[in-house]
């Protein structure tokens, strides 16, 4: 039996639409002042006549040939995202048809930003258990459907994209990439990042025409709790293994915002040189964003000591403790 569990390949995959913030401008009262210095975001891609699932499966086959593993090897899809498709079928489902991974378990995963911590440590859970050799876990966004364009306290900050990992089942533990992770959720604060509610019936009538919200995000609330909730959950992690931040090569966190990020830096006196950044080139990609982020830093990054850690709505907020 497999005990350890690897991650054998990572990438990226953005559409080819760039939206600057003097694009933006043009849309809402906002400037490329205004947006840059408050967010740290310069540009954004947007799928245009893209659904997420082609952005994840877009993924899943570069992932495919970085690691020279079959679609029909493939035994687990985990897509993490918060603008599927559709609310049914999955988009898990549909990467599987898209690749022709056909011995593949397919299914999504829902906590927001953080759905990559969430989902790579679920399928690590399966792999470890002897049953599968090989998952793709992909985190996929197609923020732009959801959004209002002409709300810049939400539409200055969001881009599109995807990014995933292949993780393998080994007998190696020299390849060992996961040691440890912390997963927790607040729901008494779900109202802080809310997207795509819809009313539940109140009357029976011949015509009914199920509408959804825009997304919405209480943007002071959620800076306050990444820059002091995610903190404190990378040191309780770091401690339960006896290690310190100043053990740690990489922190690489969910790309919300520039400021959060530094604040989080300071606030763990740790350089920002550790701590990759894609959020200036590509917006808030949501759960796509750490292991966009991920894939940058992953071929010059072997054998460092990272922590990948995600927060958004739920809320939900989880980080992994990893050898790359």
């Amino acid at each position: 039996m497999s005990n350890y569990v690897t991650i054998a390949a990572s990438a990226q995959y953005v559409p080819d639409r760039v939206v600057t913030n003097d694009e933006l401008s043009q849309l809402m009262p906002t400037s490329d002042e205004w947006i840059q210095s408050h967010t740290g975001i310069k540009t954004r891609h947007i799928a245009l006549d893209q659904n997420t699932s082609v952005l994840a499966s877009r993924v899943a086959a570069e992932l495919l040939t970085k690691s020279g593993v079959a679609a029909s090897e493939i035994d687990l899809i985990i897509v993490s995202t918060i603008t599927p498709d559709y609310l049914t079928p999955a988009t898990a489902c549909l990467v599987q048809e898209q690749i022709g991974a056909t011995n593949a378990m397919a299914f999504d995963i829902s906590a927001a930003c953080a759905g990559f911590i969430f989902a790579a440590d679920t399928a690590e859970k399966f792999l470890r258990q002897g049953k599968f050799k090989h998952a793709l876990v992909i985190s996929a966004e197609t923020n732009s459907k959801m959004l209002d364009w002409q709300d810049r306290t939400t539409a200055v900050f969001f881009g599109d994209g995807a990014g995933g990992a292949l993780l393998s089942a080994t007998d190696d533990p020299q390849a060992e990439s996961f040691l440890d992770s912390l997963l927790q959720n607040d729901g008494s604060q779900h109202e802080a990042i809310m997207s795509g509610a819809v009313a539940p019936l109140n009357t029976i009538q011949a015509v009914h025409k199920p509408e959804i919200e825009p997304f919405t995000m209480q943007g002071r609330a959620v800076f306050e709790f990444a820059t002091k909730t995610v903190p404190q959950q990378i040191n309780a992690l770091l401690a339960a293994n006896q290690l310190t931040v100043d053990d740690i090569d990489l922190f690489i966190c969910h790309q919300a915002n520039l400021r959060i990020i530094e604040k989080i830096a300071a606030t763990l006196e740790q350089p920002m040189s550790k701590f990759p950044t894609n959020v200036q080139r590509f917006g808030n990609t949501s759960s796509a964003g750490v292991p966009m982020a991920l894939a940058e830093v992953q071929p010059q990054a072997t054998g460092k000591l990272a922590v990948l850690s995600g927060f958004g709505g739920g809320l939900a907020y989880g980080s992994l403790l990893v050898r790359l």
